[in-house]
C-alpha cells in the first residue's frame, strides 16, 4: 500500500508525489542499493525530480553509466518516470524516488541472496570519518535490556524521526547524515533478583 505525505500550506522535498515508506520485499531490491552510485542518485532524487544529464553531472560519471544505474533502480521499483518534457522533438525523462524511505521486509529464508555489505550503519561509519576527525561528529550509542515490543515501538518512533528528517527543505550548503537504529547485542546483563 502506498501513503502519500502532504503538509498544508508547504510542500516538502522533493518535488513530486510519493510513497512514506515502501518494503523491500525481493533480494533484488536490496542488491539495487548495493552499488554506492546508485544511492547517491537515490539521495539527489530526495532533492528533486532529475534528468540522467543532470544526474551524470552530479556524480561525475558519464551519462550512460547513470543511465544503467538508473534502469537498475527503475526496474526494482525503487525510482520511476515522475513527468517529462519536450525538448527538440525528444521527451526528456525526470526520474524520482517510488518512496522516501525504503526499509528491508525480505524473508529471512532470502538472506543468503542478500548483499553482504548491506549495513546502514558501515555506510555512516565510512561517511562519518572526515566528520570525527573535523571533531563535528554528534553521535550516542546506548544499552537497554528491553522487550523486543519495546525495540518495536521504539524503531517506529525513530521511523517518525527520520520521515521528519527527510521532508526538511534542502537549503543548507552541507549534506548531513543521520543514523538510527536498534539491534540486539551480546552484551553482559546483571543476573536477575539482585539485591
Amino acid at each position: 500500500m502506498l501513503v502519500y505525505y502532504a503538509m498544508a500550506g508547504k510542500s516538502p522535498p522533493p518535488d513530486y508525489e510519493l510513497a512514506d515508506r515502501i518494503a523491500l520485499t525481493e533480494p533484488s531490491q536490496v542488491k539495487a542499493l548495493g552499488h554506492p552510485v546508485r544511492n547517491t542518485i537515490l539521495g539527489l532524487l530526495h532533492e528533486r525530480a532529475a534528468t540522467v544529464s543532470e544526474l551524470a553531472v552530479a556524480v561525475e560519471r558519464p551519462k550512460s553509466t547513470v543511465a544503467h544505474h538508473v534502469k537498475v533502480l527503475t526496474e526494482a521499483g525503487l525510482a520511476q518516470v515522475v513527468r517529462t518534457r519536450r525538448v527538440r522533438a525528444i521527451d526528456e525523462r525526470f526520474y524520482g524516488r517510488t518512496a522516501r524511505m525504503f526499509y528491508v521486509a525480505v524473508d529471512p529464508s532470502a538472506q543468503g541472496d542478500l548483499p553482504g555489505g548491506f549495513n546502514d550503519f558501515e555506510v555512516a561509519a565510512r561517511e562519518s570519518t572526515g566528520a570525527y576527525g573535523d571533531g563535528k561528529l554528534w553521535g550516542f550509542i546506548r544499552h537497554a535490556r528491553i522487550s523486543e515490543e519495546q525495540a518495536s515501538a521504539f524503531w517506529e518512533r525513530m521511523a517518525e524521526l527520520v520521515a521528519e528528517f527527510d521532508r526538511l527543505p534542502r537549503t543548507g550548503d552541507t549534506v548531513y547524515g543521520f543514523a538510527l537504529g536498534v539491534y540486539p547485542t551480546d552484551q553482559k546483563t546483571l543476573p536477575s533478583g539482585g539485591e
